[in-house]
């Protein structure tokens, strides 16, 4: 009786993407704190910023992923470049998976032929390619071939293992000489599925591991203390959400909201809508990813 309720709500929420009134626009966010290492608009080059110390170099960095990441990726682009000076180029593309990027694909696929990720990469020459999936399992983009976690587990972790190694190397071979690195984002906890996200981001670590790629584990940054893959809707405020009010929604609780209580896989707060957009409120749990991948990022440049 639980699997059409599950398909249901998953298939649900990914299609409605990433939230939120498009015309109004991301609402402008206090201070980001200072992350070591930390950049920039979708598909623009980034303006310094005097405050920060300036890295070796500054990296460009390409963002690709599905709902999760379209609704980061203003909040993403303004850390690294408020952080790394970075170059930033982002193409997520919601309710999608890791087959979506990769070329050969295009014609069962909800990502187009141009932003392909090996064509992409060919294109802005990233030193970072950072990958966000929460794992598509139910089979709703074509390129699975129907393969779905309810149905077929093993094949479907078989198959995401294969499609992750397909992925890093057409990423490689795009790069040619100058190869960028790959950043597997670690998500959160699953809230119907908890064994699975566990699975999928050992699978992100095992592709680190083999391809000399990085991990940046921002699903950490919305468990709790207690449990890494424990899904809580709630979290005690940092000390960041405490200073900056809009960051810390119940402050008489020492605890801020990461998930609306319509959605429990998203992490902006505001109302979703039918064309996903980038996030248009300040979501403490969106800035709490930002940051790790930001983090990620800038520990490898030192």
């Amino acid at each position: 009786m639980r699997k059409p309720w599950i398909v249901g709500v998953v298939l649900g929420v990914l299609l409605l993407g990433a939230c939120g009134d498009p015309a109004s626009g991301p609402e402008g966010a206090p201070p980001a704190p200072e992350v070591r290492g930390t950049s920039a608009a979708t598909r623009q080059g980034a303006a310094a910023s005097p405050r920060a110390s300036a890295p070796v170099r500054a990296p460009t960095v390409l963002y690709l992923g599905d709902s999760l990441a379209m609704e980061n990726q203003k909040v993403l682009g303004g850390l690294l470049r408020d952080g790394l000076h970075a170059k930033y180029t982002s193409a997520p593309y919601s309710g999608t998976t890791l087959c979506d990027y990769l070329e050969g694909t295009a014609v069962r696929s909800l990502v187009p032929a141009a932003d392909k990720a090996a064509a992409l990469v060919r294109s802005t020459h990233p030193d970072f390619v950072v990958l966000q999936f929460w794992g598509n399992s139910w089979g709703y983009t074509p390129c699975m071939d129907g393969i779905t976690y309810d149905a077929a587990r093993s094949k479907y972790f078989a198959r995401y293992a294969a499609d992750a190694e397909k992925l890093t190397e057409q990423i490689a071979a795009a790069g040619g000489a100058r190869r960028p690195k790959v950043v597997w984002v670690l998500q959160g906890p699953d809230p119907i599925t908890p064994d699975r996200v566990r699975r999928v981001n050992a699978l992100y670590e095992e592709r680190a591991r083999t391809s000399d790629g990085l991990v940046a584990d921002a699903g950490k940054a919305v468990s709790p203390a207690t449990g890494r893959y424990t899904w809580s809707q709630y979290l005690p405020c940092t000390g960041y959400e405490h200073a900056h009010a809009a960051y810390c929604t119940q402050p008489g609780r020492d605890r801020t909201a990461l998930h609306r209580d319509d959605d429990h896989l998203h992490f902006c707060l505001a109302p979703t809508t039918s064309t996903p957009r980038p996030c248009p409120a300040r979501s403490p749990g969106i800035l709490r990813i930002a940051r790790a991948i930001t983090r990620a990022i800038g520990a490898h440049l030192g």
